[in-house]
Parts: structure tokens; sequence; C-alpha cells
């Protein structure tokens, strides 16, 4: 009945549809298996993508020719570009999505992919022999062979679900868990533990009243995830979301069930993130505060439902009800659905290879919230890396591994493979180095051409990013030979309170202001609008950022540069630890158990001292 494919995909969430789509699309056979194929690529939070550092990594997905920017951009109901205030480092893209919209986009890329089967099942093991995966055996007792596998299996291994003192056994609300491949894989020697991550109530949107809430608009111009031009939504047709808040009086209500809260009475094993807390959590560790901001935020052009971003909770759903209606404008509010919590098995990344690939078991790859990650763009980009690598494990080629100073991708695997997690890990701008380098609006000149490369990112991605390199130059040239006249210049500088100048000057050296953007120059002086005005808003914007940033982006270059001797020593995977007696007891047992591919590596492992790094440097000199 089946075929022997050369990649199977188990589970079909955000880590699972861009895994099949990358192994299919590099032209292996791959079948993506689901329990449900009705929900495949569903928004099970938060119906949004991107956001302070997580927009960065759609970016780089797209730019490595992956189709969460496509997708968030087809489905988008709001875009904004935040922390525009700040240098471009940290300016990261969000947007808000129709859910429906969103899951039927993903389906319709999917079924559109050569080499991509599908097929609805749940998996109950993994075909193993001689410590090399052979295929998965499902539900229905069909053993199918493949020469990898990829398991993203979410929040669905053993999941459970917690609302008040109910629980139930579910991967998603009224969905079902999955059982049998952890214990499985504990058995042939892997870790597991527990996490936890939750969801807020679903409100009836007729119900509220929006007038007493703070409106929050989107972007007038919508610049979106992907390089490629891709249809988007007019700024016109933007949805608000809307921001209300919490209160003292609101906190009372959610004490009062903090003794059924399985949180706090202790029946939830795993630890949940820290980034993202339940209400009674925030309540608990932030009692100074008589208040929490709550976003409004809609789930669709074509459904009343609201998502109460802020509000994620697990308490009694009587005591969720009685607490949201002492908010303001949810006065009258009608619950869709309460917020739960769910407990799930994940494996502590560090029994990864950096190409996702599991140390124990040859051909068997992880990615996403199985490897202690939370977040639908942390689980996306894991997906793709698995795809591509399962690929290259396929074909017999080099692991594709991307570095800390080439992309957040790549800081996030190695954070997760050398330090592990013992609670959901989420991406931030802070986690970066070198996160002058790993802009947003430069992710497919960073990426794109190594994608081509591979074969999987497409001929006019990279047409695009020659375009735009070679327009960057000639902005710069152009700049840095036009030299402006007062009278040209001094009412622009005028409008925006920047000091006047009293001789000519170069273009150039007027853009180094911080007050003066190239954007602004080119609409009101009219020598540079002859000359620069064809050229694309991205293509200037990057210009502007070379020019205005270009020591602060040497440096870390400079320092990349550095760091790279590291970074390229390689240890062997056969080196003998036991054989340094200088190495001390805690660096030692980490050493053999992650097995760091560089020195690097070696010195990013929690608990490991530059002194332990030095050791192991004369060592493998000798």
């Amino acid at each position: 009945m089946f075929p022997e494919y050369d990649v199977i995909v188990v589970g079909a969430g955000h880590a699972g549809c861009e895994a099949a789509a990358s192994a299919a699309n590099l032209g292996t056979k791959v079948l993506l298996v689901t329990m449900n194929m009705q929900t495949i690529a569903q928004m099970s939070c938060n119906p949004a993508m991107g956001g302070i550092a997580k927009g960065q990594i759609v970016r780089e997905i797209d730019a490595l020719g992956g189709y969460s920017g496509i997708v968030s951009d087809k489905s988008m109901l709001q875009f904004r570009m935040l922390n525009k205030s700040k240098g471009p480092a940290m300016w990261s893209p969000r947007s808000q999505n129709d859910r429906m919209l969103f899951a039927t986009t993903w389906r319709d890329m999917l079924e559109q992919t050569s080499n991509l089967d599908f097929y609805q099942d749940t998996v109950k093991a993994l075909s193993i022999k001689n410590n090399v995966i052979k295929g998965i055996v499902t539900g229905l007792g069909h053993e199918i062979s493949a020469k990898a596998v990829i398991i993203t299996s979410g929040t669905f291994l053993n999941g459970i679900i917690h609302i008040g003192e109910k629980k139930f056994g579910g991967g998603r609300i009224s969905e079902k868990n999955s059982t049998g491949i952890t214990e499985q894989l504990v058995e042939l020697g892997f870790e597991s533990n527990r996490l936890k991550t939750g969801t807020p109530p679903r409100i009836d949107g007729r119900t509220l009243n929006y007038t007493l809430m703070e409106i929050q608009n989107g972007d007038d111009v919508i610049s979106g995830f992907s390089y490629l031009p891709v249809e988007k939504i007019e700024s016109s047709r933007q949805l608000p979301c809307y921001i209300t808040y919490t209160s003292t009086e609101v906190h009372e209500v959610l004490k009062k069930g903090f003794d059924r809260s399985p949180m706090f009475c202790g029946r939830i094993e795993g630890r949940g993130p820290r980034y993202c807390p339940s209400i009674e959590d925030k309540i608990n560790r932030f009692a100074e505060r008589d208040r929490h901001q709550i976003f409004v935020e809609p789930e669709g052009f074509n459904t009343v439902e609201i998502y109460v971003n802020g509000f994620s909770t697990s308490l009694p759903e009587e005591i969720q009800y009685e607490a949201l209606r002492k908010m303001k404008g949810f006065e009258n509010a009608k619950m869709f659905r309460p917020g739960y919590a769910i407990e799930y098995d994940y494996f502590p990344p560090t029994q990864l290879k950096h190409s996702l690939e599991t140390k124990l078991i040859d051909n068997l790859f992880f990615a996403g919230q199985i490897n202690g990650t939370t977040g639908y763009e942390e689980a996306a980009c894991q997906g793709l890396m698995a795809g591509i690598n399962a690929y290259q494990k396929v074909i017999d080629s080099e692991p594709f591994i991307l570095k800390r100073d080439e992309a957040y991708i790549g800081v996030l695997i190695d954070d997760l493979i050398s330090k592990g997690t013992d609670e959901p890990y989420r991406m931030f701008t802070s986690r970066a180095e070198f996160r002058t380098l790993l802009r947003q609006d430069n992710a497919d000149l960073r990426l794109t051409e190594k994608s081509f490369r591979l074969g999987l990112a497409s001929q006019e991605r990279m047409e695009n990013i020659l375009i735009k390199q070679k327009g960057v130059q000639e902005i710069k040239l152009i700049l840095q030979n036009i030299s402006l006249q007062p009278d040209e210049v001094n009412n622009y500088l005028q409008r925006i309170n920047s000091s006047v100048i009293d001789e000519k000057q170069k273009a150039l050296k007027l853009l180094l202001r911080p007050d003066v953007s190239l954007n602004d120059m080119i609409q009101q002086i009219p020598a540079l609008n002859d000359k620069l005005h064809f050229y694309k808003k991205e293509t200037i914007e990057q210009a502007e950022i070379n020019i205005k940033y270009e020591r602060y982006i040497e440096k870390e270059q400079e320092l990349a540069e550095r760091l790279s001797t590291m970074e390229n020593a390689m240890i062997p995977e056969t080196f003998n630890y036991d054989r340094i007696t200088a190495l001390s007891a805690e660096a030692l047992q980490k050493f053999k158990k992650i097995k760091p591919r560089t020195l690097g590596q070696a010195g990013r492992i929690s608990g490991v001292n530059p002194s332990d790094v030095q050791i192991l440097m004369v060592y493998m000199g000798r």
C-alpha cells in the first residue's frame, strides 16, 4: 500500500509543515503523517506571527525558501513593525493573522508541493534496527518505511489538559494525545521530561465594548515577511486590535481560584514558559502590580472570536468567566471556550546534533516543541532545518548548519544543543551576540545564496538579492558623489529641526545625521529624487542602514571573524575526554554528554569554565 519514502514527517504543525515542504522541495519523496488533516498548520494559541526576534526568524525562514513568511503575508489581518523607535537591529515584523485562512493557505501550498504525500493516522511506534531509523508504525497497523524520520509532535506526546481541578488526556483541546513514542525512546536510552504551556479563553467579540479600550491600529506601510512579491492586505482593510487592563478587583477574583489551580496545587509536573506566564503566575510573581496589560485580538475576518492575549490561565472555568467580566470592555463578555494548561513530554535537546539528528538513532530528527521550545516561529525554523538535513542525510551530504553570526536560527539551535533547556525556550534579540548583523532587513542577503546552492531557494529569490545588492551599491555611490547646495536642502533640514548648512555638502554626510531619513531626502530634495526615486523601498532602506551603521556592522563582523577561529577548531566525535585529567568534573561530564562539535561550542556549554576550554585546546593541539 505504501512505497518506501525518503523522509517521513510525523506531525503537521508549524515544524512539521516546514520540514515536509523543505525536504520535498529539495527533491526527496516525503510523507506527512498527521492525526487530523483538518488541523494542518493550526494556530493552536495566538493568531499571530513574528514579534521581537521571532519576526527575524520568519524572515530567515523565507530567505531560505520556507513557506511561513508567504503564508503569514497572505493571511494577515494587521501588520506592525515593532521597535521602529530603536535601531534597525531591534526592528521586528509582526502580523495578526486570520487563523482559518492561515491554515488553509498552508494546506494549499503543501498540496501544490511536488514529492509530498499525506496520510491521516496516529504514529504509535518507530521502526528501528541497529540504532538506525527504518520507518514508522501507525495506529492502524501500517508499517511505512523511510530512510529518515522527523518527529514534530508538538504538545501531543502524553499530553494532559488542565482546567481547574479537571484534567484529561489531549494534545490540544478536543484532540486526543499521542502515546507510545516516548516510552519506546526512553527504553532505547533517551532522556525525557515534562513541560507545560497554556492558552487564554476565547471570547465572543459581539459582547465586548471596544469604546472602553485603547485601539491599536496597524502600520500605514505594510512591508510583511516575504522577500517575494506576495500580495498583502491593503492598509485600509486592516482590523484593529485593542488594549485593556486587569485591575485589583480582577486579581482578587482570580485569587479565589488559586487553591484549585493545577499550577499552585502541584498537579502539573513541567515548567512553563518564563516569558509568557499565566495570569495567575503574573499575579503571584508581580504582587506589587495592580494591573496587567491585556491585548484583545481578532481571530479572523469572518469570525467574531477574540483571543485574549495576556490572560493565559488554567483556573476553574467559572473563575475565569467572573474575572474576565471585571475588565473594562468585558462587562458583558460571553466565553466561547475557557483557557487551559497542557503538560507534555519533551526530550532535552542536548541529545541532538546541530543538524537536529538524534545522537542515539541515526536518521531520526526532532523539531519543534519536542526539543523544549515554545512558539510557532521557533518550531517552524527547526522544521525547516530538520527537513533540509534529512535530505542531506538521505543523499549522503554534509549537514547544513547555520552559525551564530549567520542567523537567529543558528543561535536558537546552538543554544538548544549546547545549553539545553529545562523550561520552554523562546527567542529574544538579547540571545544573539551579533544582532547588528542579524537584522530582519538583510536575512535575504545573509541566507538566500546558501539555500540556493543547496537547491531550495529559487532562481527568482537569487536574482532578487543580486538586484538588491547592486542597487545598494549604486545608491551609496550616488550619495558619495552628489553635493547639495544650502538652498537645495535647508528647507528640509528646518522642517525636521536639524541644523542648516552654510556651504555645499555631500549627501552621504548629511544622511549620517540621526534625524535625517534617506526616504525623506529623496522625497524633499529634487536632485536626489531625480536619481533615486525608481529604487525599491527595501533597497533604499538597506542602503541607509549600511551607511548609518557602517562602523557598528564592521565591528561586529571583526568580532565574528575573531571568534570564528574557535568555531573552526573541530573536535573529533571520537575524542576521548577521559584522558584529560585536569578537566573539572562538571566539564568532563558535560563534554561527554553533549560532545561539542567545536571549541566555540564547548565554551558555550553551561557549567564549563574558560580554563576547561584552554585545557581542551592544549590536548587537541597535542
